[in-house]
């Protein structure tokens, strides 16, 4: 069996990676056409880099494509309609950055409640700033996107006792973590009062362009709102008037509508909001992590049994359970 591996040079380029030849031969495609070189008689794809995007041009040459693994949570980047319709299997790296990003979201929410900007600000002047702060603990958040990234940050925060609710695809009761769910189609009934919005929303015609005018309207003028989900599920001209017109306290942003954000953007000077660069999930073991789990599906694959993180193309995500 043949494995590409688009978005990489080298073995090098892809730690512990060097173990899959006991299973696969393993050639590298670090350009557009030279994953078109390479892909007639692939078996596999590893999609290294997860914002790549050079798999659409080239999928005409994938002949005996079987199965494509994405190191990304999110898949948008390949879910073009070709491979959609097609019968190659497509698993993500669900599971790998859930921790990571949970502890991201909560340093951002502790930052915000003891005012840490503030007090940097001040020991760079010089000034004894004594104030008052808030606690955390006592807090409402709602998270839309209720899969296994979601539950996380709403188990992180429940730790610390913050009160957490979901907003997933439809309404139901009894969920261990999030107690009630909320459908997304009652967005607004449930960010009525909540302290913190998080939006960890996989992006999908129905959460594209979600995070609108009308919802940060409608959200408590102390509350602050949180993606680290997928850029395009914010309307970024919505919430930077949000917040130039103080509707709402404050927010962070993780991820953007392009990428990276360019020096001319009024992002930058936005009120209140706090940008990094796509960098939530992100850690230092998270390459050598993200290739043990790929190890472990290809063992499952070349055995013949069923893959873990199987994403269903039809809705663009792992569904949960």
């Amino acid at each position: 069996m043949k494995l590409v591996v688009s978005g990489a040079s080298q073995i090098e380029d892809v730690p512990g990676l060097d173990a899959a030849r006991e299973y696969v031969e393993v050639v590298f495609a670090p350009d557009e056409n030279q994953l078109g070189a390479h892909l007639p008689g692939s078996d596999i794809l590893l999609g290294w880099n997860f914002r790549g995007r050079d798999l659409r041009n080239q999928w005409p040459h994938a002949d005996q494509l079987k199965w494509i693994h994405w190191c990304g949570a999110g898949v948008d980047a390949v879910l073009f309609p070709e491979l959609v319709a097609s019968d190659t299997v497509l698993t993500n790296a669900r599971g790998i950055f859930d921790r990571a990003m949970a502890e991201y979201v909560l340093g951002y929410m502790l930052a915000e409640v003891k005012d840490l900007r503030t007090t940097l600000k001040s020991q760079s002047e010089k000034a004894w700033n004594f104030r008052m702060t808030d606690k955390l603990a006592g807090s409402r958040a709602v998270i839309f996107g209720v899969g296994s990234i979601g539950r996380e940050i709403g188990a992180v925060l429940s730790a610390v006792g913050v009160d957490v609710a979901g907003v997933g695809r439809s309404r139901r009761s009894g969920d261990p973590v999030f107690g009630g769910i909320y459908a997304q189609s009652d967005a607004i009934e449930a960010v009525a009062n909540a302290d913190w919005i998080i939006g960890v929303m996989p992006l999908t015609e129905q959460t594209r362009g979600a995070f609108d005018a009308t919802f940060f309207k409608n959200m408590k003028p102390t509350a602050r709102f949180i993606n680290v989900g997928r850029g395009q599920s914010v309307v970024e001209n919505d919430l930077q008037t949000a917040l130039h017109d103080g509707r709402i306290a404050g927010a962070m942003l993780d991820v953007f509508n392009e990428e990276p954000v360019s020096e001319s953007s009024p992002l930058w000077d936005t009120p209140n909001l706090v940008l990094s660069p796509h960098m939530s999930g992100d850690y230092s073991t998270a390459e050598h992590d993200m290739v043990k789990q790929f190890l472990a599906n290809l063992e499952t694959f070349v055995a013949g049994e069923a893959l873990a993180n199987v994403v269903d193309k039809e809705l663009g995500f792992v569904q949960s359970g």
